[in-house]
């Protein structure tokens, strides 16, 4: 929008409010998930000192650009979007008054006699401005056209010879914008083309504007995404370096997760082996185990460690994922082994059983879903599917015991020390732990038995767990190492000496 009215909906750059509106979201994430460290069972690790406002700023500024580099770089679907006031608020009516005092007064400037061209002109140079922001350094015949027709002291001194033909000027900028901007505003260019009167076409042009402003600012973070992994590294270790200096106390529940990590493996003997291995591969191994342990975690009850926290939704959408496929890998498992050698082969069964249980799982974790139900209507479903797949294929039918053996097997599910839930869960849990200590190889991990029904689904699950995994490691490495040497020789685990 045009400076004059506060820039609220033109040429004031949309990419800005968007970019303050994504610090703003991931400010409120990162202040509604970090918690009090001075609760629960984690003790003090110092005593509490005052802090100024403006050093409680600085953190909460530092702390949110950190957030926002994080963002852009582990999120591949990150993007700037205009911003959207509320339907209602006070802010969209006060803009919207502001806007339409503005447009009202430049046409009554234009329709005067002779006409006041002085608002328009700085229009047409901040629209110059801004189609010059959008050129690349090759462009220099485009940029010669821009600055020969919208030649600001010609156009004023046209304008008192009342020469000034400001309909042609605003063809010349839907023409430029058109030949700039990306494909998917075609059609908005081709909507200026046909609006004939000179004020909504301004106001029109200054819309675009904005999202074509959005679109560069998008195109812009898609192309240097690939080069900035060691520079967001080094960002977010120093960013968070900083903030550990004014928080002496900000790595107490990364120290807890770690240490209950050594004390699981310790109890079920997975560092007993490590006797003759050497300390980087005892870290290694309690290392990859914590960050499994994040795919268990109880987010309600005990609170997300610090070095992670970022990526708490992350790591929670994983689970619930992980879960997802446990359940419909030992209802698929339940049901083949139930039927036995009649339904293996079957050209597209497995594809559809899995279909019918998928769909009724996808929304397993809404607060309103019952697993129970869903089972019993799985079960229902199933034999349905079974007993006329058997019939089409010369099969005797599926007996009314077989149905009921079947449907017992897949509501038993539903607990947790269900054995075939604890198999599959248990060879889920290893494949993905074999994902992180294979993440430097390029040959494909070895399937568990059962998992083939739901292999794309857990390969895709495995790469974005190790993606996570290898930038968060990359980037608190220093911090862990430090953490688990000093647990490992506390706890005199053998092999932990350097």
């Amino acid at each position: 929008m045009p400076k004059e009215a506060d820039r609220f909906q033109g040429g004031g750059g949309g990419g800005e409010e968007s970019k303050d509106a994504s610090e703003d979201t991931v400010r409120k994430r990162v202040r509604a998930n970090t918690p009090s460290p001075h609760t629960g069972s984690t003790p003090q690790a110092s005593p509490p000192r005052f802090v100024s406002m403006e050093e409680l700023m600085d953190t909460a500024k530092g702390v949110t650009n950190m957030a926002l580099a994080h963002e852009i770089m582990v999120n591949q679907a990150f993007q700037v979007k205009p911003t959207e006031l509320p339907e209602g608020s006070l802010e969209r009516k006060v803009k919207e008054i502001m806007h339409k005092a503005f447009w009202d007064c430049l046409e009554a400037q234009l329709k005067e006699d002779p006409p006041t061209y002085e608002h328009a002109i700085k229009l047409l140079g901040e629209i110059k401005e801004t189609l010059l922001s959008f050129l690349l350094p090759g462009h220099g015949r485009l940029r010669s056209q821009i600055e020969e027709v919208l030649d600001l002291p010609l156009i004023q001194q046209q304008a008192e010879n009342r020469a000034l033909d400001i309909g042609q000027l605003s063809q010349f900028i839907v023409g430029m914008m058109g030949s700039l901007c990306a494909p998917c505003r075609d059609e908005d260019i081709n909507r200026l083309k046909e609006i004939s009167e000179i004020v909504p076409l301004l106001k029109a042009i200054f819309s675009v504007l904005d999202l074509m402003k959005v679109d560069m600012a998008n195109f812009a973070l898609s192309s240097i995404r690939p080069h900035l992994m060691q520079q967001s590294v080094e960002y977010e270790r120093n960013k968070f370096q900083e903030f550990l200096e004014k928080q002496p106390n900000a790595l107490d529940y990364s120290k807890k997760w770690l240490k209950e990590t050594v004390k699981f493996l310790r109890e079920t003997d997975g560092c007993s082996s490590a006797s003759h291995q050497s300390s980087s591969l005892v870290l290694l191994n309690v290392h990859n185990h914590a960050y499994l342990r994040l795919l268990r975690w109880d987010h309600a009850v005990d609170p997300f460690p610090e070095t992670v926290l970022m990526d708490q939704v992350r790591f929670q959408e994983m689970q619930q994922e992980a879960e997802r496929l446990v359940l419909l890998s030992s209802v698929l498992l339940i049901v083949y082994t139930t039927t036995g050698e009649a339904i293996s082969g079957l050209p597209g069964l497995m594809e559809t059983l899995k279909n019918t249980v998928s769909v009724m799982l996808a929304d397993m974790h809404a607060p309103s879903f019952s697993t129970q139900e869903a089972l019993a209507t799985i079960g229902e479903k199933l034999c349905v599917e079974l007993s006329h797949c058997l019939s089409r294929h010369g099969y005797s039918p599926f007996s009314a015991d077989r149905k009921g053996a079947l449907k017992g097997q897949i509501s038993a599910v539903i607990q947790p020390d269900n054995t075939v839930r604890k198999l599959m869960d248990s060879r889920i849990q290893s494949y993905l732990l074999a994902s992180l200590e294979s993440s430097q190889h390029k040959t494909p991990l070895p399937l568990p038995g059962g998992l083939a029904p739901v292999s794309r689904e857990l390969k895709e699950l495995s790469v974005r767990f190790s993606r996570l995994v290898n930038f968060n490691k990359l980037v608190f490495s220093p911090f862990y190492q430090k953490i688990l040497q000093e647990i490992l020789t506390s706890e005199e685990i053998p092999g932990a000496e350097t």
